[in-house]
This record gives C-alpha cells, structure tokens and sequence, in this order.
C-alpha cells in the first residue's frame, strides 16, 4: 500500500514538473532526468547498484507532424499533452530501474488507477476547491471580475502551501534535486560550454522556462480568461452555477494551458524586457521550492540523459551557443 501511496504522490509531481521544448527541455524522474531533444528522448536512472540506465527512443511531435496543430495557443495545449503522457512513462521506467524489488509488486490496473486519481486530486485541489469555497464564503457568484479574482488568489494560494508542504517529504527533495540537476545542465548546454560536472555546477537551478513557472503563468491567465468566459456564459443564459462553471473551466484548461504557453515562449525570447523580466520572477522564486542544489552523482545522470538523448549528433551543437525556443 504505501509503495501505491507514493506512486499516486510522484505521479501528482509530475504535473507540476512537466515541461517540453523545441530545442532542449527535461524532467526529473525518480532518481534520475528525461531529456528531450529534436527527434528524441532519453531518460537516464541510477539503479541500486549505482550503474546509470539510460532508455532512448524516438519521439516526434504531434505538432511537426500536423502543421495545423502548429499554431499558437493550439500547440500549447498539445505539448502540455504530450509533455503529461512522457512524463508519466517515465516515471513509471525510472521507478522500475530504482526499485526493481517494488516494482514487480505492480499491478497494471493499479497503475492506471493511480494515474486517474492523480489528475482527479488535481483537478478537485486547484478547480474545485477555490470554486467551491469562494462561491459558499463569498456573495459573488454573478460578479465574474471580483469571482474569479478571489478563486485565483485562493487557488494560488492553495499551490503554494501545497508546494511548501510536499518539499519536506523525503521523496520530494530527492526529485527537486534532480529538477535542479536538469535545469543545471540545460544551462550548460544553451551557453555552449562542455557538458561536466564542474561547469553544470556552476549555474543556477532556476530556470526561466520551468514547468512550475508555466503552471503559475497559467494560474494567472486562467483568472483573466475565466472572468471573460463568465461574463459572456451571463450575458447568454443570464446566470451561472457552480456546476456551470467547473464543467466550463475543466474544458476550457487547454485554452488555458495554451494561452500561458505562448507568454512562457515569449518571455523565454524576451527576457531582457522589464515588464517581462517581472512577469516571470514569481515563478523563478517558486523554483527555490522545487528545485534543490544537487550532488556530483545527479550531475552525471543529468549530462547522461543530454547527452544519450543526442546520440551520434552531440558534436554538432555541444560548444554552440543555443537560444531555447519553448518551455524546457
């Protein structure tokens, strides 16, 4: 049970880790990174004995292979798509790699289970519950401005106790420190150095395009997007209900989701502008929860991952200074 426990808890993570990129972008799994790159994904895990595994396959975007899911907002909401489902996979690799013994107490059914109810408890702790506490504890229900700000700022709220709390679990800090470790060796990479442990090291683990940056862009382009939305269902149907707006808010999270997307990429070409610069600060202070310094060991699966994800073309872009085009 508490093996299923954990797996329900890291599988949460993940939404909150989750990122893409067009260029170079990762994740940390359970005691190691995914990287991914042009065509490719590799994923690298130490095991019990220390050995790092690598796992890479070939990977191509949705986006690339439909050019008319290739337009803004539109690819936003299908790389948050992807980006989910890779994470999950490798999640699930790496905690087979780092716990061979647990894992072959799994049950495929359990699994798909845990998945269910992972984005179900996210969907009830950042949707449901600011909706619910700010139309029972405030009379604004047909007011959309003063409605959704009030359920952003709970929801807001809500993430970052939540974040606050899981960062003292011991499963946590070990994944934010290899969050850390991912953010470390993209930095080296995009600024053309050679890719050790000495040079990753030297860099912050912030980084500007991190999923959880994404995830506090969304939450403050759903307040605005969410107050338009309920002022237009109003004007149609002269009221609207709790039911109402959940239903409306759950199916429009890709707009949503997409919407931040491209302010990420934005931002991401130009953060030498003040406004922007402003914009993204709050969530780069957000990554001083999740993201830890990590050790020499997680530098190494870190640069594995890079560098196994590459393959035979690393040469090619190793030592060139890279501008990233996306979230990563």
């Amino acid at each position: 049970l508490f093996y299923f426990m954990k797996k329900i808890f890291l599988n949460h993570l993940v939404l909150f880790l989750t990122k893409s990129s067009i260029l170079v972008g990762g994740q940390a799994v359970i005691e190691g990174v995914m990287m991914r790159v042009p065509g490719f994904i590799s994923t690298a895990v130490r095991n019990p004995e220390g050995d790092i595994i690598t796992n890479r396959h070939k990977f191509v975007s949705l986006t690339a292979k439909y050019p008319y899911l290739n337009i803004p907002i539109i690819r936003g909401a299908v790389s948050l798509f992807e980006s989910m489902k890779m994470g999950f996979g490798t999640l699930q690799w790496s905690a087979d790699i780092a716990f061979p013994e647990e894992s072959n107490k799994q049950n495929r059914f359990l699994e798909i289970i845990m998945t269910i109810f992972s984005i179900c408890f996210a969907i009830s702790l950042f949707i449901f519950l600011p909706l619910g506490l700010t139309t029972f504890i405030f009379n604004s229900d047909q007011d959309p401005i003063y409605f959704n700000i009030i359920a952003g700022i709970i929801r807001i709220s809500i993430f970052l106790v939540y974040l606050f709390l899981i960062s003292y679990t011991k499963d946590a800090k070990r994944l934010f420190q290899y969050h850390g470790a991912e953010h470390k060796v993209v930095y080296a990479f995009e600024n053309g150095d050679e890719l050790d442990v000495k040079n990753a090291q030297s860099y912050p683990t912030q980084h500007p395009r991190c999923g959880t940056s994404f995830m506090f862009i969304v939450m403050l382009v759903a307040i605005v997007s969410f107050m338009i939305i309920d002022q237009i269902f109003i004007a149609l149907f002269g009221s609207i209900t709790l039911m109402n707006r959940l239903l409306i808010h759950i199916i429009l999270i890709p707009m949503v989701s997409g919407i931040g997307y491209e302010i990420l990429k934005f931002s991401s070409k130009y953060n030498d502008n003040i406004v922007l610069h402003y914009f993204i600060k709050p969530g780069l202070w957000l990554q001083n929860i999740t993201t830890q310094p990590p050790d020499e060991s997680q530098l190494e699966v870190s640069i594995q991952a890079l560098t196994s994800a590459f393959g035979d073309t690393i040469h090619k872009h190793q030592g060139k200074k890279h501008i990233a085009d996306a979230i990563g």
